[in-house]
């Protein structure tokens, strides 16, 4: 059953023209919940949070565009000039993350497939050159456990159960099984050990999908069982009465914020305490340290490609981007402590006797990296001359 966002109610008070309200609904109402990838159509749906994030940021930026003077009446009328207007408005006046940068770029490389011009939208590159630091990273390039910011895990769960238990315990699950904050707190202890030596984690997950996550250690039995008894009797679920999972979600961050647990990203964060879950799986595969932690050291490279796999099953990622964002890989660290040049590019391309593919390669980065540089180099040679 194919399941739309009321995307109307958002658009009433975006204060945009009725024409550009009008077709930009139009698009809406035959695109909206459909699937936008690079292997083509499915027959699948978007979540109706995918539909209202694309609603809500496309409708931002053509207000952006009206009030930075483009006088913008359709969809259709979308240039170059205006996608680089609003990638250096988000840049360097709203000051974005390149993850948020990228994001949104998503939505508009979406709405130029629905208007059959897929070419439209391209990289962040495309638009700036930004600095080798203003850049987001796809494998990780850091320990980000509580253990590398030396926190004791232990010490916080307790004092959190002084001020909220339901907290603390949701805070232990997700240390003990990697699990995301709302899989934690949708977690229904009673019903997700359907199979003896595995958590079944079912409700919260990315995507809707289930997975399973090994129980390896009669401590991690123990959690379970404790957790049970402090689940919601009436629901199953981890979240106590009267508070609904929304309300609750902001609770439990407020309660984390006064113990200097934050939210997004830098600092201390819940997502440390999955970092460090999966790098003990990580290193129980392969028999050594993440890249994170010892990237002057490399294992077997197919245990490393083996506890990628097996992290992608336990955390419930789909495609190995997401296991390189987890644990990293050697050739992301090498490349991070030795950045390319373009001079780099050009002599490796002369290497490979003009081989961009073998280029690339050499220099441990892709081929859009590669033509990125080439093209920056270009650059800098026009402006000398």
């Amino acid at each position: 059953m194919k399941i739309q966002l009321d995307y109307l109610s958002y658009m009433e008070n975006a204060g945009l023209p009725p024409r550009l309200t009008n077709e930009l609904g139009e698009l809406f109402g035959r695109h909206l919940s459909s699937v936008h990838g690079k292997t083509g159509a499915s027959s699948n749906v978007v979540s109706m949070q995918t539909q209202q994030y694309r609603v809500q940021a496309l409708t931002a930026g053509f207000r952006d565009l009206r009030k930075g003077g483009f006088a913008i009446e359709s969809p259709w009328n979308i240039t170059e000039k205006h996608l680089r207007y609003l990638v250096n408005l988000w840049v360097n006046e709203k000051k974005h993350s390149p993850g948020t940068v990228e994001n949104r770029l998503t939505y508009w490389r979406t709405l130029a497939t629905w208007m059959k011009k897929p070419q439209l939208v391209g990289t962040i590159d495309d638009y700036i050159d930004r600095s080798s630091d203003y850049r987001r990273f796809y494998g990780a390039q850091k320990d980000k456990s509580w253990e590398a910011a030396d926190i004791d895990v232990e010490d916080v769960i307790a004092r959190l159960c002084r001020r909220n238990r339901w907290v603390a315990m949701q805070l232990e699950l997700q240390a003990t099984f990697g699990l995301r904050a709302q899989e934690s707190m949708q977690l229904r202890p009673l019903q997700c050990l359907r199979v003896a030596g595995y958590l079944h984690v079912i409700n919260g997950t990315a995507g809707r999908r289930p997975r399973v996550i090994p129980i390896d250690a009669e401590w991690q039995y123990d959690v379970v069982v404790r957790a049970a008894r402090l689940a919601n009797p009436r629901t199953g679920s981890m979240i106590p009465d009267p508070w609904t999972l929304k309300k609750w979600y902001d609770h439990f961050y407020y309660i984390l914020q006064s113990e200097g647990i934050k939210r997004g990203p830098g600092g201390l964060t819940v997502d440390g305490l999955r970092h460090a879950y999966l790098r003990m799986m990580s290193e129980r595969v392969v028999g050594a340290a993440m890249p994170t932690k010892r990237p002057d050291h490399q294992p077997d490279p197919q245990l490393h490609e083996a506890a990628k796999e097996r992290l992608m099953e336990v955390v419930g990622k789909g495609v190995a981007a997401k296991g390189r964002a987890c644990i990293s890989t050697f050739a992301s660290m090498d490349q991070r402590s030795q950045p390319v040049s373009a001079e780099d590019a050009i002599a490796a391309i002369a290497a490979a006797s003009g081989n961009k593919s073998e280029a690339a390669k050499s220099l441990k980065i892709s081929r859009q990296a590669l033509y990125r540089l080439l093209a920056k180099g270009n650059d800098r040679q026009a402006a000398s001359q």
